[in-house]
């Protein structure tokens, strides 16, 4: 009696698990659903994704000794000046997601103020 009340619960949870996963499979399968991911593909290519941190935003000189004290102070680091007329901007990183971003701008606000993630393509 044990045995066959454990044997149930057992064949009941795989037949559960089974027709779940067949669910999560049929939903790519929709038209709407590929055009959607196809065209984020397309986007992620010509932009790009993820989150830089903005260290700067100003003028030139001070952009350029921003990004130097940075290199000295956090070495290893991805840094990139970006100039959008007529200011410029001293960028840091290329994080995947914002959490990771929001990790990374903690350690850097020791040293630096006023700190924003970013998100790239924008």
């Amino acid at each position: 009696m044990k045995n066959s009340i454990i044997l149930f619960i057992f064949l009941a949870f795989g037949l559960l698990t089974s027709t779940e996963s067949n669910a999560q499979n049929n939903t790519n399968a929709s038209e709407s659903v590929r055009k959607l991911i196809a065209k984020k593909r397309a986007f992620n290519k010509q932009f790009g994704y993820g989150y830089r941190i903005q260290l700067y935003y100003g003028n030139e000189t001070k952009a350029r000794s921003t990004q130097s004290k940075f290199n000295v102070l956090f070495p290893g680091n991805y840094t990139k000046l970006d100039y959008n007329q007529p200011y410029w901007k001293v960028l840091v990183g290329n994080y995947k997601t914002k959490l990771e971003a929001d990790k990374a701008m903690m350690n850097f606000s020791e040293k630096f103020s006023g700190l924003i993630v970013i998100p790239l393509g924008k």
